[in-house]
């Protein structure tokens, strides 16, 4: 049985390695995880020797079947706790990451079957992320970013990237969330920052923000 350290190195390398299309460097990990590069390290080469990712010295870190296998799981349990916590507790979405990063640590996939059928199979988390099905099959996001969309179109919100509560929050006060429609007005060549039309409002987000939407173009 995998501690929950191993399990959240797994998520870790899974998530990033999604992202960025490559092996994980031990920076990388040492980054998401909030932790010194020497103990990523130690780490990898445990996971290593249990067969759960392949490691080459300056090529960065991959999953094997059976590491990608485990970090869907743990993906699949997390995303679905969200879903519980926001639509049977009433948390918000800025409040169910951290509550989650406890709950996908359960290991009973009897409880976690059930809980999607609960659910009603949700196929997303609150956040627009895709849930795995218990085979592990997963449908990612097309990765096109609102920064992307070119002036005088119209985009679906699909949902975010950072799924801080800081940024979270802040799409709640220009009342984004997800399917809302946005269409962008107009591009500041200096700073990539965009003017934007939701709700019959104009305003402007910054690259940062525009770069952290998953969107559809519509």
């Amino acid at each position: 049985m995998l501690s929950q350290t191993e399990e959240n190195y797994l998520k870790a390398i899974y998530s990033i390695g999604l992202h960025t299309g490559k092996s994980v460097s031990t920076n990388n990990i040492a980054e998401e995880l909030d932790t010194k590069a020497s103990s990523v390290t130690d780490m990898i080469k445990k996971l290593s020797e249990k067969k759960l990712v392949d490691y080459k010295k300056y090529q960065g870190t991959n999953l094997t079947s059976k590491g990608k296998q485990i970090a869907v799981k743990i993906v699949r349990k997390h995303r679905l706790w969200e879903v519980f916590l926001v639509n049977n507790l009433n948390y918000a979405w800025d409040e169910v990451h951290d509550l989650a990063e406890q709950l996908e640590h359960i290991k009973s996939d009897t409880l976690i079957n059930k809980l999607e059928e609960f659910l009603e199979f949700p196929t997303h988390d609150p956040h627009g992320d895709p849930i795995p099905d218990k085979e592990g099959n997963i449908e990612h996001h097309k990765n096109v970013m609102l920064s992307s969309i070119e002036e005088n179109n119209t985009c679906k919100v699909l949902g975010v990237k950072d799924s801080s509560s800081a940024f979270l929050k802040f799409l709640d006060s220009k009342k984004i969330t997800l399917g809302s429609s946005i269409k962008v007005i107009s591009k500041e060549e200096f700073d990539n920052s965009i003017t934007i039309e939701i709700n019959n409002e104009l305003f402007s987000i910054s690259h940062l923000i525009s770069k952290n939407l998953f969107v559809k173009k519509i």
